[in-house]
């Protein structure tokens, strides 16, 4: 293949990126066909073949396409479109949500993709809203979590791609309108009610779990993700909406700090791993973070202040012992799990 040829590809590909407005992408393409003589460019071409990764996505997923009511969840493994990253965040690649999340040995952690978790909170009662995920999902079912936990995804027709430069100056504006869809998605809550500057961006972690618990030991699903710590809250929880997709979600429950601690103490009960990393790290005083106190501690001071926020850190953990292995036997990575 010429260089004049690659060239041509990439430029190829910034176009496209641009037409599907997913601007971050495209001004990624464009550097790398201005750098088309650099070495290492192949290289990284060849890691992503490789994989079965494919360097930009392929696939519209515009909101006018993107129909998560008339969707099952078969379809969004198969067509949602996630944001394959480095090991430091940076977009690579896209793939499917389905092979992004399958453990196998080719992939003993499926494949890194970009996350986020979205904590709402009610000011006037300091609840948490939690949410209790369907049984019918296909990963971590039955689990209680965080409000709403889900992926950006390539070619939306409202950018959801952020650059380096959108997570260190905190802005994220496509994680959070990643936010805004699938609040509106899994719990009824309409796009108005949480505008995108109302949310806060703390931190990221990566984190990784194989989903032994609801498949077994062997489980072929599993997360891998950089997932970014977003908060939000309303003066009164009876100032929004909440309808959640039957698909989605099987029950919510707003929940004090007290009632919290109750329910993680519940053996009967089940809870995302990385809601129990984000709970036990920051959110609360009795967390690792004590000397600052516990982002749920004072969220005036969380909502209001960058005291909490850290972007330039990618916190990594490895999963309690039950989410180690999966279809890929998938041993400790970081050293570091809770």
């Amino acid at each position: 293949m010429t260089m004049m040829y690659k060239l041509n590809v990439r430029a190829t590909v910034a176009i496209r990126c641009l037409l599907s407005r997913d601007t971050a992408t495209a001004s990624t393409r464009l550097r790398y066909a201005a750098c088309a003589f650099h070495t290492q460019q192949p290289r990284r071409s060849s890691a992503l073949q490789q994989h079965g990764w494919r360097q930009y996505s392929t696939t519209s997923n515009s909101l006018e396409s993107w129909k998560g009511n008339t969707m099952s969840q078969s379809d969004f493994m198969e067509r949602d479109t996630v944001l394959v990253l480095s090991d430091n965040d940076e977009v690579i690649g896209s793939a499917s949500k389905k092979e992004s999340h399958q453990f196998t040995p080719k992939n003993p952690r499926g494949i890194l993709h970009r996350a986020f978790s979205v904590f709402l909170y009610d000011l006037s009662t300091q609840e948490l809203l939690l949410q209790q995920r369907a049984s019918t999902k296909i990963t971590f079912p039955n689990v209680w979590t965080n409000t709403c936990c889900s992926h950006p995804l390539h070619g939306m027709d409202v950018n959801e791609v952020d650059a380096p430069e959108d997570v260190m100056d905190g802005t994220v504006k496509g994680v959070k309108a990643a936010a805004v869809r699938k609040l509106e998605h899994e719990l009824g809550i309409p796009v108005g009610q949480l505008p995108m500057d109302s949310f806060k961006f703390l931190t990221r972690l990566h984190y990784w779990a194989a989903d032994t618990v609801t498949h077994g030991e062997k489980s072929p699903w599993g997360e891998n993700e950089v997932d970014y710590v977003l908060f939000v809250t309303v003066l009164n929880k009876d100032k929004i909406t909440i309808e959640p997709h039957v698909d989605e979600v099987d029950d919510v429950c707003w929940v004090t700090k007290a009632k919290l601690f109750e329910m993680f103490a519940d053996k009967d009960l089940l809870f995302s791993p990385w809601f129990r990393i984000i709970a036990n790290r920051w959110m609360i005083s009795s967390g690792e973070e004590t000397g600052k106190g516990g982002w749920w501690d004072d969220l005036d001071r969380t909502m209001n202040t960058n005291e909490f926020c850290d972007y330039e850190s990618i916190h990594r953990f490895d999963p309690q012992e039950e989410h180690l292995g999966g279809g890929g036997n998938a041993g400790p990575l970081f050293g570091v799990g809770k």
